[in-house]
């Protein structure tokens, strides 16, 4: 009979050891995921300033047919929404406002990236919209 109870206890139960590996396999793939979400999450903000760029280029295209000339670096992109072009200014993915330029009459647009200042490396990075016209003319 006690043969029997011992069997009938260690059935029951799992020792310390297993749980330690479950927890370690459960972390493992939950480490993978994770990272291969934030992978898919910095794509998507990229992909966003991009439709952000052609939102904002679309409008500006707007206010020329509108005003005959495009706004000035002062006014900057606050003229879209005081023409009622825009209803509000878009922000980046990163909760910045986008830079307005003009270089040689061409309007360029930049997100700063997750930093919010010049420069940077991969989220910090700024992008801009004279680099995506480089590459779509490609």
């Amino acid at each position: 009979m006690d043969k029997s109870r011992r069997v009938v206890r260690r059935q029951r139960g799992m020792t310390l050891i297993e749980i330690m590996v479950v927890i370690t396999i459960l972390g493992l793939v939950a480490a993978a995921v994770g990272v291969a979400v934030l992978g898919q999450l910095g794509t998507a903000k990229h992909k966003r300033v991009a439709l952000d760029f052609g939102t904002i280029g679309q409008s500006l295209q707007l206010y020329v047919v509108k005003k005959g000339r495009l706004p000035d670096t002062v006014t900057g992109l606050r003229a879209l929404v005081d023409e009622q072009i825009l209803p509000k200014l878009p922000l980046d993915p990163w909760g910045n406002d986008y830079v307005y330029t003009l270089e040689r009459n061409t309007p360029v647009i930049v997100s700063l990236g997750a930093d919010g200042s010049p420069g940077g490396y991969d989220d910090d990075r700024d992008l801009s919209s004279r680099d995506q016209d480089a590459g779509a003319a490609r």
